[in-house]
């Protein structure tokens, strides 16, 4: 009876460590507007209707909550700013936090002595961080707060910025649904098709200028003056 009763004992011992190792991964869920591990995408009004490919991003958390830099000295938090979620690109956690990559110096000095930092550690700390500083369009903005997580996670090794972000979304963000690409699209074939009707070349031109002017930005200030886009 002892003998048996020790093996139920090791056995239901057994079967609790299976349930603490394989907790349930939770599911992206957009009417409740949960994307665990995801950088998320939505349009901004007025400038995405002029650059389609422009908007404003955040990063979740491991339950979905979404975190995004939307203010000075303001990180929201399961509110994403400019409305619902339209395009996300899910991140492999287990690739990041226990990544043996090397992290810059800046970063570095932030992580936990002698232990691995966790997604939601990575998060806090950015958030910490973004909670004492200006926001700013053209050099601290919603796509340098998610650059900062990024490189605490050592998501691919790091080195994250605003451009190589901003394609990642581009390339590889997954719509939510066929309503989030007409209403991240629509506006911006309307504003197209009135300023072609009334405005001609000159709209042409000015869309062209606008659209130059705020890519070669970013592209100068993220590869040529580094100290310029703060990440």
């Amino acid at each position: 009876m002892l003998a048996l009763a020790m093996e139920v004992n090791e056995e239901s011992e057994h079967h609790l460590m299976i349930e603490k190792s394989a907790s349930p991964i939770m599911l992206i869920d957009p009417r409740k507007a949960r994307f665990p591990c995801c950088i998320v995408w939505t349009p901004i009004p007025v400038i995405s209707w002029l650059i389609p490919f422009i908007g404003h991003i955040g990063i979740c958390r491991e339950d979905g909550v979404i975190l995004d830099f939307a203010g000075p000295n303001f990180v929201c938090v399961d509110n994403f700013a400019f409305g619902a979620v339209a395009r996300y690109f899910q991140i492999n956690k287990e690739k990041c936090c226990s990544s043996p990559h090397k992290i810059d110096e800046q970063y570095e000095q932030d992580r936990p002595r002698g232990d691995e930092s966790t997604w939601d550690d990575a998060l806090k700390k950015s958030t910490q961080e973004y909670q004492h500083l200006s926001y700013n369009l053209l050099t601290c903005n919603c796509h340098s707060f998610v650059a900062n997580n990024l490189n605490r996670l050592s998501f691919r090794g790091g080195g994250w910025n605003v451009v190589n972000l901003a394609t990642l979304i581009f390339l590889k963000g997954q719509w939510v649904n066929k309503a989030a690409i007409v209403r991240s699209l629509l506006p911006f074939v309307v504003v197209l098709s009135l300023g072609v009707l009334f405005g001609g070349w000159n709209f042409i031109a000015f869309l062209g200028f606008f659209s130059v002017f705020l890519v070669s930005w970013f592209l100068v200030g993220t590869y040529c003056f580094k100290s310029l886009i703060r990440l």
